[in-house]
């Protein structure tokens, strides 16, 4: 359970599914102020997907592995080994996750051995850009918000997916090659024009920025990423829209702030990087941020 060490945040626990193995809830939390909490699961992977945005300064750090000074960015998905204790550094306001609790049982079942956490490992799962884990984690929220036939086998079964692609994600990590990812300022650049301009750059314009190869560029992005870096551009894009559809601004002046055609080619996209419209999730989330959460207690 997340543990304070300032004003404690509040947490609301809005939808809850369990199956063997697997207990998905939506939780809205209220951060009264600026602050840091740590994170620890004794037994269980911890897999927080963000469903509002998530603060762009939300740093995470394994204090006991690092050190107390490093921190790493926090993507909109993040999962936290069994054991381990995650520091997290974040702003005050509100947001919504999906929290999936997996008995580690049934993910070295799946996988068949025991997943190793080194230093590699651990700051990979700060930031998962899986599109196979996304697309998961929406089917779950989508699940837990409208139960249908059979719901607790259909958790069920989408858990034991979720154990198999969290494991391919990990043994990717460990298959990187040592010295064939980008640089960091190279990594930086790209995310630095993805803040800057909200249209989407082409490969060559960031091949270009970085002094590479569309071909070395993509490759690179690839190994240190884990992630394609069309994958990438998509979610830094949409993150950018939800705070946009969140801060008031209207579907048709997104899109084309955005460099999309039209509104409904926006739509189709939000929709298929998101899980539901433009429309629905501005909705949505106004009624968890009009919501104040009861003291969680911890």
């Amino acid at each position: 359970m997340p543990d304070s060490v300032a004003q404690r945040p509040t947490i609301s626990v809005d939808a809850e599914l369990n199956a063997p193995g697997i207990v998905a809830q939506i939780v809205r939390f209220a951060i009264p102020e600026p602050t840091a909490t740590l994170h620890e699961v004794p037994d269980r992977y911890h897999v927080n997907m963000c469903l509002t945005p998530r603060p762009l300064n939300s740093r995470g750090g394994f204090r006991d592995r690092w050190g107390p000074h490093r921190f790493e960015r926090l993507g909109d998905i993040f999962m936290l080994p069994p054991g381990e204790e995650l520091y997290v550094k974040g702003e005050s306001g509100r947001q919504a996750s999906l929290i999936c609790s997996i008995d580690p049982a049934l993910v070295h079942e799946i996988v068949g051995r025991d997943l190793v956490w080194d230093d590699q490992h651990l700051a990979a799962t700060l930031d998962i850009s899986s599109a196979q884990v996304r697309a998961l984690l929406f089917r779950i929220t989508a699940e837990i918000r409208h139960p249908g036939l059979a719901a607790t086998k259909m958790l069920e079964l989408l858990g034991a997916e979720l154990a198999i692609e969290l494991g391919r994600y990990c043994y990717e990590v460990a298959e990187r090659s040592v010295t064939g990812g980008l640089a960091g300022w190279r990594l930086r650049l790209i995310d630095e024009r993805l803040a800057d301009r909200l249209e989407a750059p082409s490969l060559k314009e960031l091949a270009e920025l970085c002094g590479l190869s569309v071909r070395q560029l993509t490759r690179g992005f690839r190994v240190s990423r884990a992630c394609s870096i069309g994958d990438y551009i998509e979610q830094r894009r949409m993150e950018a829209a939800k705070r946009l559809l969140m801060e008031g601004e209207s579907v048709k002046t997104i899109a084309f702030t955005m460099g999309f055609a039209s509104p409904s080619s926006f739509t189709f996209a939000f929709r298929r990087a998101v899980g539901t419209s433009p429309t629905t999730f501005r909705q949505r989330q106004g009624r968890v941020l009009s919501t104040t959460p009861a003291d969680a207690g911890y």
